[in-house]
């Protein structure tokens, strides 16, 4: 197990992951908050639609796969505040247009798409240096962000309109914490696919929920979960020979089915 750290690749897997743990931590504390779980499962499958129109246009599918996932959260949040359609109900929008148009766009690419198993179950053991200073940027810029406003986050994730009415400017925090979660689902789709996604952007937090309840606690529980979680499951990867990221979620399923054993017995006595 402990002779892959001698390979630069495994190292990158290794940074990747603790990049991955954190982002996820803050971007996942935030939508479990508002409740809005769908909103990254609603991004995540409006990617699958700019993944294939990058294959047919014969462009970069990341790029097409970020601009879909910034283009249908501020869709999302335009069909919510303007129309005065529910949230839930603008998810569903995006989340089938976005896979009907993946689904037609990957049918009508000439010859077979090898790449595209990597976007739907990820390969962490892939990413490049080049990826991880894009994700290193996007983490710093998430952040210096989350310290700017955190007060006025922490106070939109509880409650949105409270916050609109108490002055607070909500609907600028509401969009640009969006656009976090496109971009982070974008950059984290080549490492977790776009299957497992979801379990990492819920499952820490969910657990960290059963313990603490406010904010700052929870999200550095869960970050501290995710991060026990990706570093065993990269290193038994090496050992069982089976993908990482399935590894990842199954050992986070199990914090959470460990941490409501205890709960529920600690409770009891």
């Amino acid at each position: 197990m402990l002779q892959y750290l001698q390979y630069s690749f495994f190292w990158q897997a290794l940074i990747a992951v603790v990049l991955l743990s954190v982002c996820s931590a803050v971007i996942g504390t935030y939508i479990i908050s508002r409740r809005l779980v769908a909103i990254s499962g609603g991004i995540t499958h409006a990617c699958f639609g700019g993944l294939g129109l990058g294959y047919f246009l014969g462009v970069s599918p990341v790029a097409m796969a970020a601009l879909f996932a910034v283009g249908s959260s501020a869709a999302v949040e335009s069909l919510s505040h303007r129309y005065n359609l529910r949230e839930d109900s603008a998810i569903a929008v995006v989340w089938a247009l976005g896979m009907a148009l993946g689904v037609l766009f990957v049918f009508m690419t000439p010859g077979y798409v090898p790449e595209l198993n990597a976007f739907l179950f990820g390969n962490i053991l892939t990413v490049s240096r080049a990826d991880l200073w894009v994700f290193g940027a996007y983490a710093l810029l998430l952040g210096l962000f989350f310290a700017w406003k955190r007060h006025t986050i922490v106070a939109v994730a509880f409650d949105r309109d409270f916050a609109a009415v108490a002055g607070l400017p909500a609907r600028f925090i509401s969009y640009a914490m969006t656009v976090f979660v496109a971009v982070c689902i974008v950059l984290t789709i080549r490492l977790v696919g776009i299957m497992l996604l979801m379990s990492m952007m819920s499952l820490p937090i969910i657990t960290a929920e059963i313990f603490c309840h406010r904010f700052t606690p929870l999200m550095l529980l869960s970050a501290a979960l995710s991060l026990v979680a990706s570093i065993v499951g990269l290193f038994l990867s090496t050992v069982v020979d089976v993908p990482c990221s399935a590894l990842i979620v199954l050992i986070l399923a199990a914090f959470f089915i460990a941490a409501r054993i205890f709960a529920t017995i600690a409770t009891r006595k």
